[in-house]
């Protein structure tokens, strides 16, 4: 099997040549994750004589200096221009640090991931503040809440299918200007974009994280659908299949009967969910069965989820969405849990706590949820979304009973009794859907980004096969191409 060890050592060296080669009009492009995973996605790209970075994120694994993107391996290049896709952790969550390095680069994204993005970044604030004092480093916080707000300020806020110049003008795509950007509804997250970039007489399009599917609230994603030079593609469910007899319908009525079977054994069911995206999704389903009749229970969400929930009711009306008149928090009352009071919030029989971190992040309200109830038969965890393999929730997802696991270093090990259930909810797109996308825009290149290896394998190989006269990149982290 062709693994992306071997496609480095024998491509590798064929990059850094081309590195080397400074010929006029050429897109450069330099992956900034420090490994081929889904980490701190950010990526450089030189195009028609400007310079910028798609997206900023923070790795939900690493802390201080590890936790960015590698920004050195642009060097001293100063930046046109910084846009952002969407507001989830790890495209958003070092924004700060890369403008404080870069203050002359403008900075453009929708409204809808400003107002997010605004929310979370303060959060990670006092995320930081915390470890400070639990890991006793000085490198902490990366930013603060007054940094925070100031770089706010400075956001551009675009509309989507509208092209803007660098300089942030709007502007028509074809007016000579040397390169031009246009947002797309990518379907992943209220906000979330691809971005088509067009410089000199080439299209490079960035699908940031990608859903070609409805959901329960986000309506699939719009992208364009003309021929495109170079396509920058996600690659999170690389590896996972879509069974065949799936449908997002039958999902749904497969978790209420599982939630009925689990208030049937006397016990509760915990949901791992990200505050953003993936609660108000879940939500949603379960206001469909109480609307429905077919269940009715009280629900617990987290503090960071509530304030991301009230920005999606205040939202409901202004873009495309499935539901546009449901106002969560005003239908559904959910009770709210915090750091403090999680502490004392007792497993309770017939009830849904939807709580973030979905990957079940040590310290986080899902994680320590998780430790009251993972040795008890009766309860319930149910999986919906993506995790990391390394973290908590993948390492208990895919437990044996009675398997001993260890959901927080600092904590002992617990034998797996709960009923565990995976679910596809997922927020990205199926990879069939992605390779049906980029065989419908047929690129000359394919970028391969946002993946673990196995998925961004999986993707190479097929693509390899399915476009033939394509060229497909696997970009190794921090190494400058030539496109």
């Amino acid at each position: 099997m062709w693994t992306l060890e071997k496609f480095y050592a024998e491509t590798g060296s064929g990059f850094l040549k081309s590195c080397s080669r400074r010929s006029t009009g050429k897109v450069k492009f330099i992956n900034l994750t420090r490994r081929t995973e889904i980490g701190a996605n950010s990526y450089y790209l030189e195009a028609g004589g400007r310079r910028l970075v798609l997206d900023s994120g923070m790795h939900p694994k690493f802390q201080g200096e590890e936790a960015l993107p590698n920004l050195k391996a642009f060097g001293d290049r100063r930046l046109d221009a910084i846009i952002v896709s969407h507001s989830h952790q790890d495209h958003i969550g070092t924004l700060p640090v890369l403008m404080r390095r870069q203050p002359q680069a403008r900075v453009f994204m929708t409204e809808a991931t400003a107002e997010i993005g605004t929310t979370l970044l303060h959060n990670s604030v006092n995320v930081m503040t915390r470890q400070r004092e639990e890991l006793g480093t000085t490198l902490y916080p990366l930013f603060t809440h007054r940094e925070t707000d100031r770089v706010a300020d400075r956001w551009q806020l675009c509309a989507l299918r509208q092209a803007y110049t660098l300089a942030g003008e709007r502007t028509s795509p074809n007016d000579g200007d040397s390169l031009t950007f246009e947002f797309f509804d990518a379907g992943h997250v209220l906000g979330s974009t691809g971005i088509l970039i067009r410089a000199e007489d080439r299209t490079l399009f960035y699908t940031g994280d990608v859903n070609f599917d409805d959901q329960t609230i986000a309506q699939a994603a719009v992208f364009p659908e003309e021929k495109i030079d170079i396509l920058i593609m996600e690659c999170t469910r690389g590896d996972t299949p879509v069974p065949a007899t799936w449908s997002r319908v039958g999902e749904e009525q497969r978790l209420a009967q599982a939630i009925e079977n689990a208030f049937a054994r006397g016990g509760c069911v915990l949901i791992p969910v990200f505050a953003l995206g993936k609660t108000q999704e879940v939500l949603a389903m379960l206001y469909k069965l109480r609307r429905e009749k077919i269940l009715d229970f009280p629900i617990y969400i987290g503090g960071l989820s509530t304030k991301i929930t009230e920005i999606y009711d205040r939202r409901a009306l202004m873009g495309r969405r499935q539901l546009p008149r449901l106002q969560l928090l005003d239908e559904l009352r959910p009770f709210v849990l915090n750091a403090e009071t999680i502490n004392d919030a007792r497993a309770r029989a017939g009830r849904v706590y939807a709580l973030s971190s979905g990957m079940m992040t040590p310290k986080t309200l899902s994680n320590i949820f998780a430790q009251r109830i993972v040795e008890q038969a009766r309860h319930s965890i149910f999986f919906v979304g993506y995790a990391d393999p390394e973290s908590p929730a993948r390492i208990l997802r895919n437990a044996l009973p009675d398997q001993q696991v260890k959901l927080d270093p600092d904590e002992a090990g617990q034998r797996v009794r709960c009923h565990l259930e995976q679910f596809q909810f997922s927020a990205h797109a199926s990879r069939e859907s992605l390779i049906g996308f980029a065989e419908r825009v047929k690129p000359k290149k394919v970028v391969l980004v946002h993946g673990d290896p196995l998925a961004v394998e999986w993707m190479r190989a097929r693509l390899a096969s399915d476009l033939a006269d394509s060229e497909i990149i696997v970009p190794m982290p921090g190494v400058e191409l030539e496109l």
